[in-house]
């Protein structure tokens, strides 16, 4: 297991700050609550700020966040202690929803990646609450969880049926088309990630990631360093 600073999320401190809803209301799971439920819901939330490598693991699903500031990744480890990579969170995503469908116990991790994250905590019990009421909510709900569920299926099929250099380029263009920006012809996008949490992500190893980014290089399809890619061409890379 990494060596990390362990946060358990749900004992820290709120800050003392009002909570501005409009982040959320951004997001399909609360774009259709109504002010009322809105207001209800932020009255038990809490904003908080963790500093670089903090991480929650088995803690208690009380809460699910929503990132405001940073990027978090979501994984798990493996018999042998290494990480296993499911997802990276940018501001705007929501997770620890699994709290509203029956989990008790975080199984996953959240690991901070940048100098400074900040989170707005939202009572898992709160707002299964509004769900009782709120057909439309539970629907939302479900099409989320279903949604998660398809990108864990979408991700088996492409461990079994491609190899290491197509998951690594599949990896860079979905990077570039959900976070991009385009410069003249080519797209460019920054991270926070290092070539080993490429690796946990993709399924591969650290050693063929450098190999690979190092060939896409030769090729003229990528320009890279610690921080950011640069996309040369998104038609043939993919």
């Amino acid at each position: 297991m990494a060596d990390v600073c362990r946060v358990e999320i749900y004992k820290l401190k709120p800050m003392k700050t009002m909570i501005d809803p409009s982040p959320l209301r951004q997001l399909p799971l609360f774009e259709i609550l109504s002010e009322e439920e809105m207001e209800g819901l932020l009255e038990s939330a809490r904003e908080l700020n963790f500093p670089k490598s903090s991480y929650e693991l088995g803690a208690e699903s009380e809460y699910m966040y929503v990132l405001e500031k940073g990027t978090v990744k979501i994984g798990t480890f493996a018999a042998d202690g290494r990480e296993v990579l499911k997802a990276v969170c940018h501001p705007g995503s929501l997770f620890g929803e699994l709290g509203l469908v029956g989990e008790t116990r975080r199984l996953e991790f959240a690991r901070t990646l940048s100098t400074e994250t900040q989170l707005i905590a939202l009572s898992i019990r709160e707002f299964k609450k509004i769900m009782r009421s709120n057909h439309s909510l539970c629907l939302t709900v479900l099409d989320q969880i279903g949604s998660r569920l398809m990108q864990v299926e979408k991700r088996m099929e492409s461990l079994i049926f491609q190899d290491a250099r197509t998951r690594i380029i599949q990896f860079l263009v979905e990077s570039a088309n959900k976070r991009g920006r385009r410069v003249g012809f080519e797209w460019l996008f920054k991270h926070s990630l290092t070539q080993q949490d490429i690796a946990n992500i993709t399924g591969t190893s650290r050693q063929t990631v450098t190999s690979v980014l190092n060939e896409l290089r030769k090729e003229n399809l990528i320009h890279f360093n610690r921080r950011s890619i640069l996309i040369r061409d998104l038609a043939r890379l993919s």
